[in-house]
């Protein structure tokens, strides 16, 4: 069978690519440095898929059809929103587990939807080419990767308790997969961010601190039972995206974790952290 062995918790804030010298040299290096670190970190397990768990902003999927949650089980390329060192690109999408994924929870009461054809944005694109295709050159060898995206970015909202169920239902379905694959996941998302709101450009340390305190102890529990209202207040609009979170840390169910880095960046609007799940 296939099995999820690891898993990270990253951002994908494009400010970063728009105004690469925006903040100090040192802090724009750390934040860097940690997208290397993480690859490093992937290529040690040796995995052969990546799940990316991102969100949909409306240049996706705009306002005629609004899926809470949706997996990519064909041809897919991005990213959409093209940024100076992102190429648009094919990606080596898994579509035999990817499909496996879908079938699995319409069996087991997780109505997917499936895109068969589907170019990504920078949630997926980020930690994929960042991560993922540089853990595949420190490996030498290729890894695919799978899209999965919730609604965190634009209501109404996927639950968080739906986010944990999700994220529970695809381990089984991986487990159930007729594969050795090595899989890991990764959650794509900022922590406090406002995103085009007069707060645009506040970092709220204290709610990022909390966050990732909650994360680095594995206290799912604890993100899970932050109200919408009081994520929007504390950490905007953008720290929904906590949700991917929730799912990849559920997916991964991990044993312990690592703070790879955080630092607050309001030159590029967001709190950017860096976990990674560990299993033994």
């Amino acid at each position: 069978m296939a099995t999820i062995v690891s898993g990270l918790l990253v951002p994908h804030d494009p400010v970063m690519f728009v105004a690469p010298d925006a903040p100090a040299k040192e802090i724009a290096d750390k934040a860097w440095a940690a997208f290397d670190t993480c690859a490093e970190r992937l290529a040690e397990q040796d995995v052969d898929t990546v799940i990316i768990v991102g969100n949909d902003h409306y240049m996706l999927f705009g306002t005629t059809c609004l899926p809470q949650f949706c997996i990519a089980t064909g041809d897919v390329d991005g990213p959409l929103d093209q940024l100076p060192g992102l190429k648009r690109q094919p990606v080596p999408n898994h579509e035999a587990l990817a499909t496996h994924i879908a079938a699995h929870g319409h069996a087991n009461g997780f109505d997917w939807a499936v895109a068969r054809s589907f170019s990504t944005d920078h949630s997926f694109s980020i930690p994929f080419q960042k991560i993922v295709q540089r853990a595949a050159e420190i490996r030498g060898k290729p890894i695919q990767a799978i899209p999965v995206y919730l609604a965190s970015a634009v209501d109404p909202f996927l639950t968080m308790q739906r986010a944990q169920q999700l994220g529970q239902q695809m381990a089984a379905a991986v487990e159930a997969f007729d594969g050795d694959e090595r899989v890991a996941v990764i959650g794509s998302g900022g922590i406090s961010h406002w995103v085009g709101t007069k707060e645009s450009g506040r970092v709220n340390e204290t709610f990022d601190h909390m966050v990732l305190d909650h994360c680095c102890s594995l206290n799912i529990n604890a993100i899970m039972a932050l109200s919408d209202e009081h994520i929007l207040e504390h950490g905007g609009n953008g720290a929904m995206e906590l949700r991917n979170f929730v799912c990849a840390m559920a997916a991964v169910n991990a044993d312990s974790t690592s703070l790879i880095e955080y630092q607050p960046v309001p030159e590029w609007v967001t709190g950017l952290g860096f976990i990674e799940l560990k299993k033994h």
